[in-house]
């Protein structure tokens, strides 16, 4: 039996009441379900910043180096027809960007051997690494669900992944992504 203050509640009343409350709980679940994304994301780069993978010469690196830099992890490899036309961007981007913190890091799907080859070819001047398939899984855990390349994602100095890109980047994008971020 309903109570008497539900009763007296006219059918406009009732009807905001029921809106608000399926607000409420729409919020609620917008903001479970960001909040389950921002801890992935988390977890993404706290994977990212925990891995070391050989750079070309064979020498392992740990990508925590560049903890506290503005950060470009760029997943490529030289078989890669748009890895190849966005090299000549990030190259430049380095060259202007690095004495402002920002660091760019190609991580190549490829072999040591190629990727020494094509750095030297295209006069690469930014951090490279040599992984394998488990850095497909990495890019996936950013967002690259068709586990394509080149993916690009852009972490913030305080770890913050701030931008995400599956095909070729242009430097502008880049650039305004710096600009957003540096204020």
């Amino acid at each position: 039996m309903p109570s008497p203050a539900c009763s007296q509640m006219t059918p406009k009343i009732r009807v905001l009441l029921l809106v608000v409350a399926l607000l409420a709980a729409a919020a609620g679940i917008v903001l479970f379900g960001a909040m389950r994304s921002q801890s992935a994301a988390s977890e993404a780069v706290a994977e990212l910043l925990r891995t070391r993978l050989p750079d070309p010469e064979g020498v392992p690196q740990n990508l925590a180096q560049w903890r506290g830099k503005l950060l470009i992890v760029n997943f490529w490899a030289t078989w890669c027809e748009p890895c190849r036309q966005e090299v000549p961007a990030l190259v430049r981007i380095q060259t202007t960007y690095a004495p402002k913190g920002v660091q760019i890091v190609g991580i190549a799907l490829d072999s040591a051997a190629k990727v020494r080859d094509f750095a030297k070819a295209y006069g690469i001047n930014y951090a490279l690494v040599v992984g394998g398939m488990e850095t497909i899984d990495l890019s996936r855990k950013f967002g690259n669900s068709a586990a394509a390349l080149p993916y690009t994602v852009v972490l913030d100095p305080t770890g913050k992944v701030v931008a995400t890109r599956l095909g070729g980047i242009t430097e502008q994008e880049l650039k305004s992504v710096i600009g957003r971020v540096s204020g």
